[in-house]
């Protein structure tokens, strides 16, 4: 199985599983070296475990020994490749089919510490506020400082209900501690809304199994709502931390007609996999945005490729996270599996991400709204014995004759305007959302501060609605 996921492992959700594994690999003539040497290093893999079975200060378990040691190996070649035993790889795949218990963030290890990817959306990390590129270097006290991120996670997991209390490194500011409580995270992939009556907003959380079915859904639901007022698609990916290649594939098929979608190269010349779209968009042809930051990892840059290479889609926000790199799930004897990373994938263009991840192309910073009062002033509609509009119909001069039609503002009060206007402090940002109203559970909630990014997203494929309407 392949999985196009996030770094290395979910906290407290294993690395989702993707599609089918190759079959066994031959022998590789070119990594066979000297056998004689091999057998000699496993001699002394096996007088240094017989010596520590037998000499260490305390008694040890054989069986932890071994799957220590396993994972030592496979941790030694990328932060992504590791060993699960029985009972983590249940729970792998159980966890992609969209359930699972913990705090909800998706971690990596940097330095001897644990780096956030990115928490998911309404889960425990989410709501007390931990971020994309948090440190975490202790848990309930104890450093993580020589665990590995195995350890780490499997002292982050616990039963549902229990606190944990991580310490975090944010930036240049003073360390500072969280206190959680493990849930049951239940991961809604696909989320959407109707932003400003006219764009259609689809935010994707993770690729699990029901997520193009998700997004499919989601499509035809907005465009039966917004009827032919609707004027294009904002795809959020920020945050996303990857998921199931296959599902990357299919999402981005949606949305394409033709071309490459991506390419997956692996050691040897001649394996070599690319997937192609079939007929079909969506989407209609309408704009599409696709919102990316630096918690958009794998399968989400995966989709972002392709549609920015193929132009079908503009990126907008921040470069993403970097993961190009696809691991394969090797179950193994004894009930465990192996997380190899076999391969790195392309985009249609032959982009690497690796290291590199997507680059938006239009750059755009989280940014704080303010509403600014307007400076109160005179317009010439204000100034007396003006000239009247040539274009003003009779009616509309009656307002003329009204006694404060021409009447200067007082001072320290804003402009009145014209006739119908909202007076300055009542205004708000187009796209701006409000707080969400009861009704449907399924609605996602509505901000009530302005998403500066995806504001100006909407206001992108309002712009391109309407150049092409006039150039038509």
């Amino acid at each position: 199985m392949r999985i196009a996921s996030a770094a290395a492992i979910m906290a407290f959700l294993a690395v989702p599983v993707g599609i089918t594994a190759w079959s066994q690999d031959k022998a590789d003539p070119k990594a066979g070296g000297d056998k004689s040497e091999l057998y000699q290093q496993l001699n002394l893999f096996g007088d240094v475990l017989e010596r520590v079975r037998r000499d260490y200060v305390e008694p040890v378990d054989e069986k932890t020994l071994i799957e220590n040691a396993i994972n030592g190996m496979l941790t030694s070649l990328d932060p992504h490749s590791s060993y699960m035993n029985p009972k983590t790889y249940k729970d792998m795949q159980v966890q992609t089919k969209g359930e699972f218990g913990g705090l909800g963030i998706e971690v990596t290890m940097e330095n001897g510490v644990i780096k956030v990817v990115s928490p998911i959306d309404d889960t425990p990390a989410s709501k007390a506020g931990i971020q994309s590129g948090d440190l975490i270097f202790a848990l309930d006290g104890e450093p993580v400082q020589g665990l590995t991120l195995q350890e780490a996670v499997e002292r982050m997991r616990g039963k549902v209900g229990t606190p944990i209390k991580l310490s975090i490194r944010r930036g240049a500011k003073d360390p500072f501690d969280v206190s959680l409580t493990r849930d049951t995270i239940k991961v809604k992939a696909v989320r959407y809304r109707l932003e400003g009556g006219d764009i259609g907003y689809i935010r994707v959380t993770s690729f699990t199994e029901q997520t193009t079915s998700g997004v499919l859904d989601a499509v035809e639901k907005l465009k039966k709502e917004a009827g032919n007022k609707l004027k294009g698609f904002v795809i959020d990916l920020r945050n996303n931390p990857g998921g199931l290649l296959d599902q990357a594939i299919s999402m981005s098929d949606a949305f394409l007609d033709k071309g490459e979608i991506v390419s997956v190269k692996a050691r040897k010349s001649e394996d070599v996999q690319r997937w192609n779209a079939k007929p079909g968009d969506v989407a209609g042809g309408l704009p599409i945005v696709v919102l990316m930051n630096g918690g958009s990892a794998s399968a989400s840059e995966i989709v972002a490729g392709a549609l920015q290479d193929h132009r079908r889609a503009i990126v907008l926000g921040t470069r993403s996270f970097g993961k190009g790199s696809v691991q394969t799930i090797m179950q193994v004897s004894g009930g465990g599996a192996i997380r190899l990373t076999t391969a790195l994938y392309f985009t249609p263009s032959g982009r690497s991400i690796q290291k590199e991840g997507i680059k938006p192309d239009i750059e755009v910073e989280p940014a704080k709204i303010e509403n600014i009062q307007a400076r109160s002033g005179f317009r010439e509609e204000n100034l007396r014995r003006s000239i009247t509009n040539p274009n003003d119909k009779p009616a509309d001069k009656k307002d003329e004759a009204k006694p404060e039609a021409n009447k200067a503002p007082e001072a320290g009060k804003p402009d009145a305007g014209k006739p119908g206007d909202k007076p300055a402090t009542s205004q708000t940002t187009p796209g701006q959302t409000t707080p969400a109203q009861p009704g449907d559970p399924d609605e996602p909630p509505k901000e009530a501060v302005a998403d500066y990014q995806l504001l100006r997203a909407a206001d992108l494929i309002r712009g391109i609605s309407l150049y092409s309407s006039r150039a038509n």
